[in-house]
């Protein structure tokens, strides 16, 4: 029985060990169909070589890759695995196949309502949570076999012992390990996107301060020209355009000095409530010169070291960019400030437009904004402070419906 039993977790991580290898952009559709055929074989492998039990019973492990695509990708996920089970179970027949047909599609409507509530729990109870309906599943399947027995005797029992033990094993081993997995390639994207901006930082720093000198001279002498009685009409059209493009560029500018490292003489310890006000107060009339109206609320004990300039700059950033996703028809920002654990929480919510998967991909990327007249700066800003101090952004999001930003920063 060993030995199908490690035969069948072999069957079971085959999927996860092909997307380590070869699939690890796991955002390409093309390696998604791949990675789901290897599920189904998985799952098929899993029905053509069961365990057998010493007391002459076999059982199988099909129903774990089943429950796994059920919860981690919804309906478009497990139906496949629903068509490939049910024929094939049908090619096997014998006795259960109606029993089989009505448990799988019971499975199938149920679990992927469930698929929301899974992925918005932490990694550990998404392994307890799977874990859990796996066990669930084995359960009600000898809830049905009681009646093959006349007593529930030793060999019921022992029946009942492995296949409880066997199927919730499998399961949490294959969910730790998708979830390891999850972990690392976050990891791995938030360790370039730091590189990325410790470089942008750098750069920034140095050459910007290069930069304004000259742009400074230039304006002062087209503003000495722009009041001088002596220039034609034309020519003041002119200055008037190099000027306004002059303070264009020394707001990209300010944008690219904002990456600077943090500065000791602004540098505070506090709870961000005296810098949250701040920043919802002075764009509070901007939100109203565009219909949105503010909630706040502010829940917070935990304080910690950060630059204050900085973190004004990044939340005005991150407000000013909601406001305007809803400058359109209008809308309720939601701000709420709390602690979880030993971390500060920043959520902020918007009714706006809303952005797309590969939009939310791109965040904090130089140079990219889903404004025409954007430079991206601004929310490479919002990344660059929260990755200083060792924090994440997480967003959701959906077109039309609104953005979820939900900052967390460790204390």
């Amino acid at each position: 029985m060993l030995e199908s039993l490690l035969i069948n977790i072999l069957f079971l991580i085959f999927p996860i060990v092909l997307f380590v290898i070869f699939f690890s952009d796991y955002n390409k559709k093309s390696h998604l169909f791949l990675i789901y055929i290897s599920i189904c074989i998985s799952m098929v492998l899993c029905m053509i070589y069961p365990i057998k039990l010493e007391v002459g019973f076999i059982v199988d492990l099909r129903y774990v890759p089943f429950i796994i695509a059920a919860l981690y990708g919804g309906y478009k996920g497990v139906f496949p695995l629903y068509v490939l089970l049910n024929i094939y179970r049908l090619i096997i027949g014998g006795e259960g196949l109606i029993q089989s047909f009505i448990w799988s599609t019971s499975f199938l409507i149920v679990l992927p309502m469930l698929s929301t509530k899974f992925l918005s729990y932490n990694k550990f109870n998404r392994i307890i949570f799977g874990t859990v309906i796996s066990l669930m599943n084995v359960i009600v399947y000898l809830i049905a076999l009681r009646s093959y027995f006349e007593v529930l005797n030793k060999e019921y029992w022992t029946v009942a012992f492995y296949y409880l033990s066997t199927s919730g094993l499998t399961m949490a081993i294959t969910l730790t390990m998708i979830e390891k997995i999850n972990s690392n390639i976050k990891k791995r994207e938030l360790y370039f996107h730091t590189e990325k901006l410790h470089v942008m930082s750098e750069l920034s720093a140095s050459v910007s301060h290069e930069i304004r000198n000259p742009l400074t001279v230039t304006k002062g002498f087209l503003q000495l020209l722009s009041v001088s009685k002596t220039i034609t009409q034309k020519d003041q059209v002119y200055i008037d355009y190099s000027l306004k493009e002059l303070v264009r560029a020394e707001t990209i500018l300010n944008d690219y000095l904002a990456f600077a490292k943090p500065q000791s003489i602004h540098m505070v310890y506090a709870d961000l409530k005296e810098d949250m006000e701040y920043v919802k107060n002075i764009l509070t009339p901007f939100a109203r010169f565009n219909n949105v109206d503010i909630t706040y609320q502010f829940s917070n004990s935990l304080k910690r070291k950060y630059d204050q300039n900085q973190m004004k700059q990044c939340l005005i950033n991150l407000l000013k960019n909601a406001i305007e996703s809803m400058k359109e028809e209008g809308g309720i920002l939601s701000i709420h400030v709390f602690e979880q654990g030993q971390n500060m929480v920043i959520r902020v919510e918007d009714e706006g437009i809303g952005m797309t998967k590969q939009e939310i991909l791109q965040l904090g990327k130089p140079f990219y904004s889903t404004k025409t007249e954007g430079t991206g700066l601004g929310m490479m800003m919002v990344y660059g402070t929260i990755s200083k101090l060792k924090g994440e952004v997480e967003v959701q999001s959906k077109k039309s419906k609104g953005t979820i930003f939900t900052i967390t920063i460790p204390t």
